[in-house]
This record gives C-alpha cells, sequence and structure tokens, in this order.
C-alpha cells in the first residue's frame, strides 16, 4: 500500500495516490481540517487513499468539491497548510 503524497504543482496542490491524480486549485481551497468521523461527513466527497488502518483523514474544504485524504504521515495536514501558505505569501 503506498502513501499520499501532496505537492505543489503550479498554483495547485498535487495530491497522488496509486494510479490516482487530483490537482486542487490553491485559490478555491477554503479550509483544511482533520475529519474525526471513520467515513468522513461529507457524503460526496472525494476520498482518496487507504481507508482502512489510517489514523488520519484529512478533510480539503473547496468551493466547489471536497476531498477526503486517508493517511498515516502525521505531518501531512502541516504540508497542505505550508504549500497554500507559501503560494499566497504568507511566509
Amino acid at each position: 500500500m503506498f502513501e499520499v503524497k501532496v505537492t505543489k504543482q503550479g498554483d495547485a496542490i498535487g495530491i497522488k495516490w496509486q494510479l490516482v491524480k487530483v490537482k486542487v486549485p490553491i485559490s478555491e481551497i477554503i479550509d483544511v481540517t482533520y475529519d474525526e468521523s471513520y467515513a468522513g461527513e461529507s457524503k460526496t466527497a472525494v476520498r482518496i487513499g487507504y481507508p482502512y488502518g489510517t489514523t488520519n483523514r484529512i478533510l480539503i474544504k473547496t468551493v466547489k468539491t471536497n476531498y477526503i485524504i486517508y493517511t498515516s504521515i502525521g505531518s501531512t495536514k502541516e504540508k497542505i497548510l505550508s504549500l497554500i501558505n507559501r503560494s499566497k505569501g504568507n511566509i
């Protein structure tokens, strides 16, 4: 099982897991939080990662779509926030 990889790709956050590649425009991101529910609060969210045996569920809320990232890497949320802040010139 491969972990979810998060990178900055131009003006978007790139999320890659196995054969799935998703680009989330930074300008559309509203919030990045932990989702404490088991399957995710949002019924229509795009789910990325292997949900079983992971400890963190990160919810990325955007203008159009919500994304839930399943991961065991504890610093993923902080990495996403860092990429967003760097893009907006806050760091």
